[in-house]
C-alpha cells in the first residue's frame, strides 16, 4: 500500500505524486487582503523605483558608491570607517523580522518581500493579462503547439526581459549613481564590463526566477519558512482553517456538514499550491489569498465568513491567546539592548574624522635644545556639504606649534593630510606631556562641531 501526502494528492500541489514538480498556476482571487496588498506592492516597487531619482542633502537617498567608498543614506553621509555600523543595521532588520514573526507570523512573506512583491505584484499579472485566466493557461499549456499558444509564450518571456533588465539597471543605479547609468547605457559595453556584466547576469537571474523557478525559491532555497517552527508558537498570528467549524466537509444542503463545501477554492488560488485545511505548513508564505477565496464562497452561499482566517493556533481551537508570553519578553529584552546599542554606536558618528598620524622613521628629533614631534592630521569631512575646518593648538603643557594651514576647506567626503610640527624645550621633557589640537566646524555649535585630538609627545626619556 502506498502512503501519499494529502498536498500531493491536491491537483493544484507544487508537487506531483512521482516527486517531479507540477507548475502552479493560482487563480485570480479579489477580497481586502489581496487590495491591500496590491496597494502594498505599489508602494515598494514605486519606493524600490524612485529612490535613486530622491535626493536628499544633494545627493540619492540611497547611494553606495563602493568605487569611491562613500555611503549616502537618507541623508546621512559615511565612509568606509563606519562600514561597522551596518552590523547594527542588518541585525537590526533581522531583529525586527523575528519579532513581527513571533507576534504576526510571515506578514514578511505575503507581503514585503521582494519575491513576493515582484512575482505577484507584476510577473503574474502580466502572465494572466497575456494568457488569460488559470483555466486558459492549464488547458492551452497541455495543448499541444499552436500559433496562439506560440505568440502569447513569446511576448509574455519578451516582457519579463524586457522587466528583468530595467530592474537590474535601476539596481545597479544604487551603486553607479543615476547620471552615470545613463552614460552607461549610451556607450558600449566594452567601456564599462563589470557594470554590463552585472547587468546580464542579474537581469538572467531575474528571468529565470521569476518565469519558471518562481515559489521554488521559498520551498527549496529560502530558509525563512523553515525557521518559522522556531520563531512562533500556538499565539502566534496565522492563517488557519476552522477544523471545528468546518468538518465534516460535503454540500452545503446537507445540515449534518460543517461550513467547509470542499470546493477547493482555497487551494487553486495559493501560490505554493498547499492546501490550507491541512494545518500550518512551512510552504504557506501568509498571502492570505486562501482567506479571501474562502470568504467569497461563505458569502454565496450564504454563510459567515472566516472559516479560513487570520488567528492564532489556539484562536482556531476556540482557546484564549496570551498576548504576553516569555518568548516575547526575551525577544523584548534583546530588542532594548540591540537599540541601547545602535544609539550609542551612531552617536559616536561624528560629522568630520581627525586622526594623529606620525610620519615614518624616527618619532622625534632633538635640534638646539628642542625636542620636534612631525605629525600629520588626517582630516576628513563626513557631511553632505563643503565645510570650513579651524585648526588651533593648546599650549598648556608649553608645546609650542607650527602649523602652515589653520583654515582647510573640504568638500563633501573629501579629505586632506595637515603637517603639524610641534616643539617643547628639552628641560621641560616628561613623561605623559601629550599634544592637543582642536578641530572645529565653522558655523556650527562648539559642542557638536568641533574634537580635540591628541597623542603622545615623545622624547628621551618619554
Amino acid at each position: 500500500m502506498t502512503t501519499r501526502l494529502p498536498v500531493v494528492d491536491e491537483h493544484a500541489s507544487s508537487i506531483r505524486s512521482d516527486g517531479s514538480r507540477n507548475y502552479v498556476h493560482p487563480a485570480d482571487v479579489k477580497g481586502r487582503f489581496t487590495r491591500l496588498r496590491y496597494i502594498i506592492f505599489a508602494a515598494l516597487i514605486a519606493i524600490y523605483v524612485l529612490l535613486p531619482f530622491v535626493k536628499i542633502g544633494g545627493h540619492p537617498a540611497v547611494f553606495m558608491d563602493i568605487v569611491n567608498r562613500r555611503f549616502y543614506l537618507f541623508g546621512g553621509v559615511f565612509n568606509a570607517q563606519d562600514f561597522w555600523l551596518m552590523f547594527f543595521l542588518l541585525s537590526g532588520i533581522g531583529l525586527t523580522l523575528v519579532v513581527v514573526t513571533a507576534v504576526k507570523g510571515r506578514l514578511w512573506c505575503g507581503y514585503a518581500c521582494p519575491h513576493t512583491v515582484f512575482l505577484e505584484g507584476v510577473f503574474r499579472r502580466i502572465e494572466r493579462l497575456i494568457e488569460g485566466p488559470r483555466a486558459q493557461r492549464l488547458r492551452r499549456n497541455a495543448a499541444g503547439l499552436t500559433f496562439d499558444k506560440l505568440w502569447r509564450k513569446t511576448l509574455k518571456h519578451a516582457v519579463y526581459i524586457v522587466i528583468a533588465l530595467s530592474l537590474s539597471h535601476v539596481f545597479i543605479s544604487y551603486f553607479v549613481s543615476l547620471p552615470s547609468l545613463v552614460d552607461m547605457v549610451q556607450r558600449s559595453p566594452a567601456e564599462h564590463p563589470t557594470a554590463f556584466t552585472w547587468v546580464i547576469v542579474m537581469s538572467a537571474i531575474l528571468w529565470f526566477n521569476f518565469a519558471w523557478f518562481r515559489e521554488q525559491l521559498c520551498l527549496i532555497i529560502c530558509p525563512y519558512g523553515r525557521l518559522q517552527s522556531a520563531m512562533t508558537d500556538r499565539d502566534t498570528m496565522v492563517i488557519g482553517y476552522d477544523y471545528n467549524r468546518g468538518e465534516p466537509r460535503g454540500k452545503a444542503s446537507d445540515p449534518s456538514n460543517g461550513d467547509c463545501i470542499d470546493c477547493k477554492r482555497c487551494v487553486v488560488v495559493c501560490p505554493t499550491g498547499i492546501d490550507i485545511r491541512n494545518g500550518l505548513q512551512m510552504e504557506c508564505v501568509g498571502c492570505a489569498a486562501c482567506v479571501d477565496a474562502c470568504d467569497e464562497i461563505m458569502a454565496k452561499i450564504d454563510r459567515p465568513q472566516g472559516l479560513v482566517r487570520y488567528d492564532s493556533l489556539n484562536g482556531l481551537e476556540g482557546k484564549s491567546k496570551r498576548m504576553s508570553r516569555p518568548r516575547l519578553l526575551f525577544y523584548g529584552g534583546i530588542a532594548t539592548l540591540w537599540l541601547v546599542g545602535a544609539v550609542f554606536a551612531f552617536a559616536q558618528s561624528s560629522a568630520f574624522e581627525a586622526n594623529v598620524l606620525r610620519h615614518e622613521g624616527a618619532p622625534f628629533a632633538v635640534v638646539d635644545g628642542q625636542v620636534r614631534n612631525s605629525v600629520r592630521i588626517h582630516l576628513v569631512n563626513k557631511t553632505s556639504d563643503r565645510q570650513v575646518f579651524l585648526v588651533e593648538p593648546e599650549s598648556e603643557t608649553g608645546i609650542e606649534y607650527i602649523i602652515p594651514q589653520t583654515r582647510v576647506e573640504l568638500d563633501s567626503l573629501g579629505s586632506t593630510y595637515l603637517p603639524i610640527l610641534a616643539m617643547l624645550s628639552a628641560d621641560e621633557m616628561k613623561p605623559g606631556i601629550k599634544l592637543r589640537l582642536t578641530i572645529s566646524m565653522e558655523g556650527h555649535d562648539e559642542r557638536k562641531g568641533s574634537r580635540i585630538v591628541e597623542a603622545p609627545f615623545v622624547g628621551p626619556g618619554s
